[in-house]
């Protein structure tokens, strides 16, 4: 008999009574074993890339709370350093890169990706696979070629994501180059963590919101309508969630064009519009506030209960509008679990 995974039900289009939960970043600083870990790892991408510590840290959630799904530990800049930009960590400033400020930097990038840096990772699904219960859903995922360009060109994380922009504007054709580069190797990379044992992928589209109409469209949407219909040339019918965060009504747009079966919600999301536009097309994902986690208490049983009153009567994967913050006390986070899985509808 095939074994019932509610999160990866939802994702095959099946509501389930109580909805499945995750969160985004669960596996990180708020959790003490997850510290211990990182400690001993010695940098961040020394964690990364050693798949026994990144294995270990992919379960710890799922042990400590009894989540529905595991997301792969690992970071969206894997796909440039693969291509062989130089990518560090900086502790307290995330990360660093040497910039690809113009078309010119893009003669620096490989064709494609680096099998010493992408193996670890799928090995690392592999394992975490091998060991995860089996009712547990695994997510892959891969940063949006948008977002991960942005951090390409600046070098660095920024408001705004000037640099990105700027590039595009200036020149949009010597842009495409990278977005074209960018979503071959995403295809690559997220078939290599199916071929290894991912149920599901996610689309991490950070920075999606900054753009404006016509750049959305043809940063944002199209490049990841590209990877959809390239990953399931490669493996028909596995489920691909979106997360365009700050898209807002444009999330519309990217269900009508993408072929994702679930969006990924911010906080900031209009719930009768996605009630209205989006949950009667795929299944939703989200969006309690982190910071609403965070305060804990009255704010967060409320922040929980607009979720599961605008979403939980279709199909809705419960999570956060982004990710867990590190200073999070762990007893919000077991509040917030006990209070939807009391929850049916």
């Amino acid at each position: 008999m095939p074994v019932h995974k509610p999160l990866l039900a939802v994702l095959n289009g099946q509501r389930q009574a109580s909805p499945p939960i995750w969160m985004m970043r669960q596996a990180g600083r708020y959790l003490p074993e997850y510290r211990a870990l990182r400690a001993e790892a010695g940098s961040f991408l020394g964690l990364c890339f050693d798949p026994a510590k990144a294995a270990e840290v992919t379960l710890q959630p799922i042990r400590r709370f009894g989540f529905d799904g595991a997301i792969l530990f690992s970071d969206i800049l894997v796909v440039p350093h693969a291509l062989g930009q130089t990518v560090t960590f900086e502790a307290g400033e995330g990360p660093r890169l040497d910039p690809i400020s113009d078309r010119s930097g893009l003669g620096r990038l490989e064709r494609d990706l680096s099998p010493d840096v992408v193996s670890p990772v799928y090995e690392t699904v592999a394992r975490v696979k091998a060991s995860l219960p089996v009712n547990v859903t695994l997510l892959g995922f891969c940063g949006a070629p948008w977002t991960v360009a942005t951090y390409m060109v600046a070098g660095r994380g920024g408001e705004d994501q000037v640099a990105a922009r700027l590039f595009a504007y200036r020149d949009p054709e010597g842009f495409q180059l990278l977005i074209d580069r960018l979503v071959e190797t995403s295809i690559a990379y997220l078939a290599g963590q199916v071929a290894a044992g991912a149920d599901a992928v996610q689309i991490f589209d950070t920075w999606a919101g900054v753009l404006p109409e016509p750049e959305f469209e043809r940063w944002c949407v199209d490049p990841v309508r590209r990877i959809v219909e390239g990953l399931r040339a490669i493996a028909p019918g596995i489920p691909v969630i979106g997360f365009p965060k700050g898209a807002g009504f444009r999330l519309k747009r990217l269900v009508e064009a993408a072929g994702v079966q679930a969006v990924g919600l911010d906080w900031t999301a209009d719930a009768a519009f996605v009630s209205r536009e989006i949950q009667t097309r795929v299944a939703v994902q989200g969006n309690v506030d982190p910071i609403a986690l965070l305060a804990g208490g009255d704010a967060l049983d409320r922040a929980v209960d607009r979720v599961l009153a605008s979403y939980g009567a279709g199909r809705l994967i419960f999570n956060l509008g982004h990710g867990i913050l590190p200073p999070t006390p762990i007893e919000h986070v077991e509040r917030m679990i006990a209070r939807v899985r009391a929850w049916s509808a």
